[in-house]
């Protein structure tokens, strides 16, 4: 479903697509064994320019549009999707951070790395205690005035957080801790190398999906930064997040077209090949409307992801249709893995067919960047003008 692409869109898609399918769909079994992806991929990604899109050029990136950037994520989705988190959090996350609230410092120093993929970033904001109710997280950072006056002194920053994409492999984590306690007004955001004293990271192993991506949870203790890793302004941090997650939500949403896309065509390849009772199994009504659903809900959901990106590339409000998109296509995501398990019969259930990984992938889709609930609480704040949250 091409619809407007343009040639240069079509032809991003078509690399993405081909590199994809040599360097990582022959090996993403292996990597979700051993629960580690080869990180000798991420180089070959950012010479694709996985990396770089919609970072401007005077920072290292190849600038682009959001519709494309939506294409590489759904290609990344369809491959793997632990691939897809590598490059949505660092160059994403971190990245559109540091591009819209950065000082010209910031964005000289990070932004190029980050765009070449010669260094990760990881998003610190969740923690054990606060996931959908960020306002309330307890990591603080207090200014050391032995360091300098006012503005100009330290910050010691001392916390954990938890499910961390990134987080063993990044080389800068942006951080979100309390410098008040105003609620989400008292929280700042930090740039923090990973190599600072007092910085540790610990990966989480056995997770039920995304096995191939670093998840882990970070240890903060008198981690001390200058002044001038403070990103945006102190007492901004909730807004820089909130922000960022809208973008984020983008890019879990159009990774879930991936993952459906991914289903249909392996669904479709196994039931026009297997044959039961001497006939293609493809050719039972009740199979073709398992299909049929799947086929459908790829897309209904690139289409909210696209419109999504639109409105993002146009400069328009986007906040809203990033809740549909990503409420829709994550939850798409399940009912396609479960329809192409049973597409697969028995076959589904083993890893020697993607319908199960895209199942264990696509669950937690609904869970983080906003849970399910949380979409839709957003989305009926638009629509009624009222607050349903606390």
């Amino acid at each position: 479903m091409d619809l407007s692409l343009s040639d240069e869109q079509q032809a991003f898609r078509d690399l993405a697509r081909s590199f994809l399918d040599k360097e990582a769909v022959p090996h993403r079994t292996q990597w979700d064994r051993d629960e580690a992806v080869d990180l000798a991929i991420v180089p070959k990604m950012a010479e694709i320019g996985f990396f770089g899109l919609t970072i401007p050029e005077e920072y290292g990136g190849l600038g682009g549009d959001y519709v494309t950037y939506a294409l590489a994520m759904e290609e990344l989705g369809r491959a793997d999707s632990a691939l897809r988190g590598i490059v949505s959090v660092s160059s994403g996350l971190v990245g559109k951070s540091i591009l819209f609230f950065g000082s010209e410092e910031q964005k000289q120093e990070w932004l190029p790395q980050l765009a070449t993929a010669s260094k990760l970033g990881c998003f610190g904001l969740t923690e054990p205690d606060t996931g959908s109710d960020a306002g309330n997280l307890t990591s603080r950072a207090t200014r050391d005035p032995s360091t300098g006056s006012g503005q100009a002194a330290d910050w010691v920053l001392n916390g954990q957080k938890l499910f961390i994409t990134n987080g063993t492999w990044a080389d800068v984590a942006l951080v979100f801790a309390r410098t008040s306690d105003d609620g989400p007004r008292g929280v700042t955001a930090f740039l923090v190398p990973t190599d600072t004293p007092g910085f540790e990271a610990r990966e989480i192993k056995g997770k039920l999906g995304l096995r191939g991506q670093a998840t882990a949870e970070l240890f903060l203790t008198d981690v001390r930064v200058p002044a001038s890793a403070v990103l945006g302004e102190v007492g901004k941090g909730f807004k820089i997040a909130m922000s960022t997650l809208d973008k984020g939500r983008l890019a879990v949403a159009a990774g879930c077209v991936g993952i459906v896309q991914g289903c249909l065509e392996t669904a479709v390849e196994y039931a026009t090949t297997r044959t039961q009772f001497g006939r293609p199994i493809a050719s039972f009504q009740l199979v073709q409307d398992m299909l049929a659903d799947i086929s459908v809900d790829a897309d209904a959901a690139r289409l909210l992801v696209w419109r999504c990106a639109d409105l993002v590339d146009r400069g328009e409000p986007f906040g809203t249709a990033a809740s549909k998109a990503k409420l829709f296509a994550s939850e798409a995501a399940v009912r396609a893995a479960n329809n192409a398990i049973q597409v697969h019969g028995g076959a589904g259930y083993v890893d020697d067919y993607p319908a199960a990984k895209y199942l264990r992938d696509a669950r937690v889709m609904t869970l983080y960047e906003g849970t399910s609930q949380i979409q839709k609480l957003l989305i009926g704040r638009a629509e009624t003008g009222i607050s349903a949250f606390v």
